[in-house]
């Protein structure tokens, strides 16, 4: 798997994607639909219409790299898949911690965040 480094940034690509598209054409979603530059180190998700794959594109210090997952059973679950489709936005943030639970199965919505301190002046 993907190391993920503290200050690591994860898009979603809410929009399904043709998981026939490789680098060139997650770039140009990353670029045209995120609204990010690929080669900026962060995470881009992308997953297809039926939600039993998913591409995830990232630098790898000398080139881009393309991490793919095909399920035999059972969907991938976008945190944006539990917005009305007229309220969703076509790319969404989210956290190493949920992009496992994402990978692992765990359904989102059953998730739940207990209270932590976060110092006033830091961000998270």
């Amino acid at each position: 798997m993907i190391g993920l480094a503290s200050g690591l940034k994860i898009f979603l690509c809410t929009q399904p994607a043709d998981m026939r598209r490789s680098f060139d054409g997650l770039s140009g979603m990353a670029v045209n639909i995120i609204e990010r530059d690929p080669t900026s180190g962060h995470l881009f998700v992308f997953r297809n219409r039926n939600r039993d794959r998913l591409k995830i594109l990232y630098w790898d210090r000398d080139g881009l790299a393309i991490w793919y997952k095909r399920l035999e059973r059972g969907t991938f679950q976008f945190p944006s898949d539990l917005i009305d489709k007229d309220k969703r936005s076509p790319r969404a943030e989210i956290s190493s911690e949920q992009l496992t639970l994402l990978l692992g199965g765990i359904d989102l919505r059953s998730v739940e965040h207990r209270k932590r301190y976060r110092h006033p002046n830091k961000p998270r």
